[in-house]
């Protein structure tokens, strides 16, 4: 419901704002028809089914369920109240709202327990004597005051109870606090600060709200651990969360792709450097769950890790991830000597490091460059193995101009005539394409696949009962005829109908107070009118694509369609009687049972005569 917030600035939000480019921060969204299609991010599916109405400002996933309007979509994304999704939304249109209706800024109590936290470490880091041996931490790795402030790094005091201090003095509870995941308990109960003497860098969720972070060291005890995350709590899960993808994301618009970094600072050298669409994993290998997240956002994804030949490794790992995903355009870079991305600026400059990314190889560029280090290319025993290895590579494309490339570039390295090459490909593919017919046929369908069973969507069960789609299309018809043209609603008040189902009745008085107590009402402010249970038979009644046009005949028509359901339902009821009747050879109950079933059958005879 609507809350605090006065309608006039309900609507003056939604209108300012087009829904498509609300979603399109979180998914990525194309055109197809009169409406945009993406992935789901409410469940991971291989085959899009989210979909966006631009001209009834709509959502629906056809997957799970989930649908609404713009406010409904923020607030299934981020967990929020719908006062705290207007006002996000308001931002979004940069519209300045005022008023107390606008507090707190988040409900749950956890997010606002990061968000205070993050707070008290960076004033920490600048302000205080406690954090000066932080700031010079920082100094020294380059982070100037904007970076400090973008990123919203702090630092955690060594003493082991400053943070319980400052937030026991906000009120919060001890229960919370221990789930939180910022302390520690001891044996006897007490709890102490998790994170001390550590440069801070807090992990944000897919909206920008702190759920978690990571805290680095800075003293030279090598016996600590480099790097401590916040441990898995109800919102943070690792292997969901990628650092700095609420901003990445924004800057990926502009710069066509994003970029995958292994650690926080090469993300922040990065920034730096003027790549602000950089984003980390963290510190441990890619995940499923992540490559989805950004297969969400874009196709066009850059893999930078560090030089090293770990670095690489992980690369590769990390290319073939990509690839068994399917659906991304990937380039990968291989920093020179070595050097990990905030080596290769400090050494080499901000100008150099882009240009390094604009000259991301090709994974197929990145696989061969990796093969031909394995083999002595100068030794023709291992060049003709090289080759062979190199033509399965090749062979794995589907595009002839890229087959056709490599092959030339290839033939050209390594001093062999390209025609052969070209024979040794046909005759890998036709091996390929054998196995493949031998794998088809042996294939039991009846074992998932691990891969696909992380992919599966929910089934439709698993929405909300209001999230089923159309429960009744009849009933949905009728109700989506009443709400948008006056003709019809007055046509069905004059023959006096009522919706057999509650739900659809509730509607149907909803709309018309709606109606009466507003001068122009729009049915995407009626969503925002009604109670949650009931918002999805609206959604899927205007996404289901109804022509506008009807005729009184057309009204008939479904009204006699719930009466003949409701015949036939009462009929199936006396059946089961009847037979209930004749087990127990009671004739009375057999007669009037009878009777009631006739009676029946001759109303149903002459509807459907007429």
């Amino acid at each position: 419901m609507a809350g605090l917030i006065p309608e006039k600035v309900i609507e003056k939000v939604r209108s300012n704002v087009n829904i498509v480019d609300v979603i399109s921060q979180y998914v990525s969204l194309e055109k197809k028809g009169k409406d945009y299609i993406g992935l789901c991010p409410f469940h991971q599916e291989k085959t899009p089914s989210f979909t966006v109405n631009e001209d009834k400002q709509f959502f629906k996933c056809f997957g799970c369920g989930k649908g609404g309007n713009v406010f409904k979509f923020l607030m299934y994304k981020d967990n929020l109240t719908f006062p705290e999704s207007v006002k996000q939304v308001a931002e979004f249109a940069h519209i300045k709202l005022s008023g107390n209706f606008t507090k707190p800024k988040v409900s749950n109590t956890m997010t606002l327990m990061f968000q205070d936290a993050t707070e008290f470490y960076h004033h920490v880091l600048l302000t205080t004597n406690a954090g000066r041996r932080g700031l010079r931490y920082a100094r020294e790795r380059k982070m100037s005051d904007e970076i400090l402030e973008h990123f919203q790094i702090g630092y955690a005091p060594k003493q082991d109870n400053l943070l319980l201090t400052f937030l026991r003095g906000r009120n919060y509870k001890d229960d919370d606090l221990f789930r939180s995941g910022l302390f520690v308990e001891s044996k006897d109960g007490r709890l102490f600060d998790r994170f001390r003497d550590r440069l801070m860098f807090p992990l944000g969720n897919e909206s920008g709200y702190v759920i978690g972070f990571s805290g680095r060291r800075i003293s030279n005890d090598k016996t600590v651990a480099k790097y401590i995350n916040s441990p898995e709590t109800k919102l943070f899960n690792k292997s969901k969360v990628l650092f700095n993808f609420s901003e990445a994301k924004k800057a990926a618009k502009q710069e066509g792709h994003l970029v995958l970094y292994e650690g926080y600072m090469d993300v922040i050298s990065a920034y730096k450097a003027g790549v602000k669409s950089g984003i980390a994993s963290m510190g441990t290998s890619l995940t499923d769950q992540q490559i989805y997240m950004l297969k969400r956002v874009t196709k066009n994804i850059i893999i930078n890790y560090d030089g090293d030949e770990p670095g690489v490794h992980a690369e590769e790992r990390a290319t073939k991830m990509f690839q068994k995903a399917g659906g991304f355009n990937i380039g990968v870079v291989v920093l020179p000597d070595g050097l990990d991305p905030d080596e290769y600026v400090k050494k080499y400059g901000t100008e150099k490091y882009q240009d390094e990314v604009k000259g991301a190889f090709t994974t197929t560029d990145f696989f061969l460059k990796r093969l031909a280090k394995k083999y002595n290319l100068n030794n023709d025993r291992e060049k003709i193995v090289y080759l062979d290895e190199a033509v399965k590579v090749i062979a794995k494309l589907t595009n002839p101009v890229e087959q056709d490339l490599y092959i030339d570039k290839i033939a050209k390295a390594q001093g062999v005539s390209k025609a052969s090459l070209k024979a040794n490909l046909i005759k890998q593919q036709r091996r390929e394409r054998t196995a493949n017919r031998h794998k088809g046929s042996n294939y039991d369908n009846s074992l998932p696949t691990p891969e696909l069973q992380d992919l599966t969507p929910p089934t439709p069960t698993d929405a909300p009962e209001d999230e089923k789609g159309d429960r009744d299309p009849v009933q949905t018809r009728l109700l989506y005829l009443f709400i948008h043209s006056t003709h019809a609603k007055n046509y069905l008040l004059k023959k006096k109908f009522l919706f057999p189902d509650k739900d659809y009745a509730k509607l149907a008085e909803l709309w018309l107070k709606f109606s009466e107590s507003h001068e122009n009402p729009e049915i995407n402010s009626f969503l925002d009118f009604i109670p949650e249970e009931l918002q999805g038979i609206i959604v899927s009644a205007e996404m289901a694509d109804m022509p506008d046009d009807f005729t009184e005949n057309e009204i008939d028509e479904q009204i006699s369609a719930l009466h003949m359901r409701k015949i036939n339902s009462k009929l199936d009821e006396l059946k089961n009687q009847l037979n209930d009747a004749r087990r127990k050879t009671d004739t009375e109950e057999i007669i009037k049972i009878t009777q009631k079933i006739l009676n029946l059958k001759r109303i149903q005879g002459k509807k459907e005569a007429f």
